[in-house]
């Protein structure tokens, strides 16, 4: 066997399960590189082309919980404290937390089970951080990948029982944690709602913002700790600094973690230059939005093929 022909259409779905397993784009290309290195040397020993999937997903599950036990899980602020009631206008980022990153795109085009967009959404993603590794293999292998107990037994080199009983641990928290918000991908209210939020946010205009969010919206920035829950609580906080402090923004609209979402720039000079600020991933409940999660930082716009700044950026999205 050929080791690229038998492993590259792997690749994709290997990236997206260590993805949910990791909880960072990251450290999910770093995982399969590695992945790929530790199977390449093992795979002499794999005697048939159907049990190279096993073996793959074998080496790759090892790879993911051998980082989780070094560096451990990933976060959002509402993991990490309470939400704050009123604008927190000196938050700082907190590079210390190993925080959760958004994961790049609409949806999945292929018909295996891996592509489930559900599967990859920011609430089901972050939920999973809470498990430890062998339940969140457990989970994904199963749920996802479509393994059967007895094969997750023998890959991971315990019993059936064990596997079972993650299995259930597991499903119970994230029946918790991660209650069903999903939205078809292309519903085009998904898209009208992306495009609203750009609109607002330009004209600073906090009615409309707020007549597209939910009565229990919230509203976290990673990597600043600080996050809020309730329209009052937002209202204040778009107010005051999206809104009153920033500058001028622009929107590209974009896809992250199969939700719709938008890349903010920010012109806070006086320039003309609008320079890489974050991407907003919105979470629906039927026509509003229930979640804003805003990633801060430049670095993540090269995942989605966006650059860092530019002298113009269409006008809202």
């Amino acid at each position: 066997m050929e080791f690229a022909d038998v492993v590259a259409p792997l690749r994709d779905e290997m990236r997206a399960y260590c993805y949910r397993m990791l909880g960072s784009v990251h450290d999910a290309d770093d995982a399969v590189q590695d992945a790929m290195l530790r199977a390449w040397r093992g795979l002499p020993a794999v005697r048939s082309p159907g049990a190279v999937r096993s073996w793959m997903y074998t080496v790759t599950t090892r790879t993911c919980i051998d980082v989780i036990q070094r560096r451990g899980s990933r976060a959002l602020p509402m993991d990490l404290g309470p939400a704050s009631t009123f604008a927190l206008t000196a938050d700082t980022p907190d590079n210390e937390v190993a925080w959760l990153t958004p994961y790049p795109g609409a949806e999945f085009t292929g018909a295996s089970a891996y592509e489930r967009r559900e599967s990859v959404e920011l609430a089901f993603v972050a939920a999973l951080q809470h498990l430890p590794g062998n339940q969140r293999a457990a989970l994904l292998l199963v749920e996802v990948l479509g393994f059967t107990p007895a094969e997750i037994a023998d890959m991971m080199g315990t019993t059936v029982a064990s596997v079972n009983s993650a299995l259930q641990r597991a499903r119970a928290l994230i029946a918790s944690k991660a209650p069903t918000q999903s939205q078809p991908v292309d519903d085009p209210r998904a898209r009208a709602l992306a495009r609203r939020y750009a609109d607002a946010l330009g004209r600073g205009d906090a009615d409309a913002l707020v007549a597209m969010l939910t009565e229990d919206v919230t509203w976290s920035m990673p990597p600043l700790r600080g996050w809020y829950a309730g329209l009052t609580a937002v209202r204040d906080f778009a107010q005051r600094v999206p809104m009153g402090s920033c500058g001028q923004w622009r929107h590209v609209p974009t896809w992250a973690n199969a939700q719709p979402a938008v890349a903010s720039y920010l012109r806070a000079d006086g320039g003309d230059v609008f320079g890489a600020w974050s991407i907003d991933v919105f979470t629906l409940r039927d026509d509003r939005v229930c979640a804003i999660t805003s990633f801060i930082g430049a670095t993540h716009f090269a995942a989605f093929g966006l650059p860092e700044a530019h002298r113009q950026v269409a006008g809202p999205a």
